[in-house]
């Protein structure tokens, strides 16, 4: 504790230094700014002039002011042996006396003098640090009455969030989507509540279990369960709550959750996002010494010190398990590692299930058809979806949730809520009409594309002008080389209909042509579907969780044929979805001039019209 407080004391000793320099050195100067030394001949002239306004003797000095002075100085002389001086100050008209000054007791002049600002700046100090200590450290509050240091006894404390027995509020039972998470967890549960059955074969229980997936999976929810089917205290605290602008004080926040975590054993500690100190380690602090890597130590040797016997169990949550120190996730310290990945058709229809049974919702939902529509959507967005039907549901003055609610608040999630006022000219409604129906036509005639679920021309807030919905029938977990490149013909089919309708392209194929470049870069640099690089990886993705950072691992002259290559592969796509559309141009009139008129259609609408016979006009005999 002594190296927390150091610093501090540096700090207090130089204000105090200040303080002192201002008491006894700068006021004193500022008061002989408006003092004179004069001779005492000048004294004698001012007098003979009847200049001066007053007069005090005091000591072996004379102190005196001038009449009509604008400088408001006062001028000071000696005294010396002149027994007529009274004659003459009374000649002048002076106002003149001696003052004998009292001395003032010298145990009374060194209070005011020195301790009285140094109580005044303890007081303030004490002010400020505890003002400090609120906006930085949350429950870390401080008091006059915990020892000395301006109440410092608390900087080395916990903020970790303490839920006594079954305060989480959470089970298992309010977990869904991620059976093999809760399957791997209920072996640690059985753990706390039956140790001795681990005992008497043996077996340790690992020390740390580390769930990583990405966000919004239920990685603290999880860990909120784990603590309420124990029945154990669970201490919760996030990684970034460890690290402080003071050295040491996250290293001794971390002692510190490790000392209550050992007087309430058996109990659960649960540090979320981990990766905030436990990075790796690349010496590239201050002489690789910084805060946050005494923080990382500290942590370690704690992990090394107790004992998981005694039913202390760390979890801790990521998202970026690539980034963390080696030493963090090696055996002994965290032995297992949950995956908590996004949930597949199952888990999402098992997650809606569950939150809608806090909302009043119709009989007849089909959770299965908005599980399919929200692929790749994770816990926390299938229950926003749910929350957002709720909404749509109030907002229509109906008392239950429906079907097209969840489906509309599919919608709002993807790509925001409908711009009803927008303002858009029926010229560019109809390129939209062509562009989405382009998507739809495209994919309808490749075997290898999920079906057309809705499409629409109805602008939404996330920037879209319309859209083209797909739903698989089934889970994919698989990526073929032929679905993959058929993806890409849908993503260009929008641009090739206003290049074969409009002769001329316009800017909303963006996204498109981003998705699109995307597919196919990873086609040949991850996936080894290239001819001319085959089973080649010629780039790594970082922080798979968080969106997938790629960088090349090739020289330059091979990313220069990557690119041709996307180019080469992505202008094929193009070509063959602008064969489709051409062939099926008498369809894409027809079809983009209905979701022109209805603004929304369906996918059953989209392909009854497609395979409706086309009509031919009657031919009349000229006889």
């Amino acid at each position: 504790m002594n190296k927390q407080k150091k610093p501090l004391y540096r700090y207090y000793t130089i204000i105090l230094i200040v303080i002192m320099a201002l008491n006894f050195i700068v006021f004193p100067m500022f008061q002989q700014s408006k003092l004179e030394t004069t001779n005492y001949s000048d004294f004698l002239n001012k007098i003979e002039e009847k200049k001066i306004d007053t007069v005090q003797i005091e000591n072996h000095n004379i102190y005196y002011t001038l009449k009509k002075d604008s400088t408001d100085k006062t001028y000071k002389t000696g005294v010396m042996n002149d027994s007529d001086l009274v004659n003459r100050l009374d000649k002048s008209g002076a106002k003149f006396g001696q003052v004998y000054q009292e001395q003032m007791n010298p145990f009374l002049s060194s209070l005011i003098s020195f301790f009285l600002p140094l109580i005044i700046f303890w007081a303030f100090g004490s002010w400020m640090f505890k003002r400090m200590q609120k906006k930085m450290g949350g429950d870390d509050q401080m008091s006059f009455s915990q020892g000395s240091g301006f109440g410092l006894g608390n900087l080395g404390k916990s903020n970790a969030k303490v839920y006594v027995g079954e305060q989480t509020g959470k089970t298992f039972n309010d977990v869904a989507g991620q059976e093999e998470a809760k399957e791997n967890l209920q072996e640690i549960v059985d753990f706390l509540n039956n140790p001795a059955k681990y005992k008497e074969i043996g077996a340790k229980m690992p020390k740390g279990a580390l769930l990583v997936g990405p966000p919004g999976t239920g990685k603290t929810l999880l860990a909120k369960a784990v603590a309420g089917e124990a029945g154990v205290p669970f201490f919760s605290i996030s990684g970034s709550e460890f690290v402080e602008m003071f050295v040491g004080r996250g290293a001794a926040k971390v002692r510190d959750l490790f000392k209550q975590a050992r007087e309430k054993a058996p109990c659960i500690v649960f540090i979320d996002e981990i990766d905030t100190i436990g990075k790796k380690r690349d010496g590239a602090g201050m002489n690789g010494n910084d805060e946050r890597e005494q923080t990382l130590n500290q942590l370690l040797a704690e992990m090394d010190g107790f004992d998981g016997s005694k039913g202390v169990v760390l979890l801790a949550a990521t998202n970026r398990p690539d980034s963390l120190d080696p030493a963090l996730t090696r055996p002994g310290r965290f032995d297992r590692r949950i995956p908590v990945e996004l949930p597949d058709l199952a888990g999402r229809e098992a997650i809606l299930k569950l939150h809608a049974k806090d909302i009043k919702c119709s009989s007849n939902i089909d959770f299965n058809v908005i599980a399919r529509a929200s692929a790749g959507a994770s816990g926390a967005e299938l229950a926003n979806i749910i929350n957002e039907g709720a909404l749509l549901a109030v907002r229509d003055h109906r008392k239950t949730v429906v079907q097209k609610d969840l489906e509309e608040a599919i919608e709002i999630v993807i790509a925001g809520e409908q711009k009803k006022g927008a303002v858009i000219s029926n010229r560019e409604r109809m390129i939209v009409s062509y562009h989405e129906i382009g998507h739809a036509l495209v994919a309808a005639k490749c075997k290898n594309t999920a079906p057309v679920h809705k499409i629409t021309i109805i602008p939404r807030t996330k920037g879209a002008l319309g859209y083209t919905m797909q739903v698989e029938e089934n889970e994919q977990n698989l990526l073929s080389k032929e679905e993959a490149f058929q993806k890409i013909m849908v993503y260009t089919g929008g641009r090739c209909a206003e290049e074969l309708i409009f002769n001329s392209i316009t800017s909303g194929a963006s996204n498109d042509i981003e998705q699109a470049t995307k597919l196919a870069r990873a086609m040949i640099t991850r996936l080894g579907m290239s001819d001319e690089f085959g089973m080649t990886a010629l780039e790594t993705v970082n922080n798979q969780y968080l969106g997938g950072d790629t960088s090349l691992a090739c020289s330059n002259e091979t990313a220069t044929k990557i690119d041709e290559a996307t180019i080469a592969l992505i202008k094929k796509a193009h070509d063959e979805a602008y064969q489709i559309l051409e062939d099926n141009k008498m369809k894409l009139h027809e079809l983009a001039k209905f979701l022109y008129e209805r603004e929304t259609i369906t996918g059953e609408e989209f392909m009854y019209i497609l395979n409706k016979p086309a009509e031919i006009p009657a031919q009349t005999n000229k006889d």
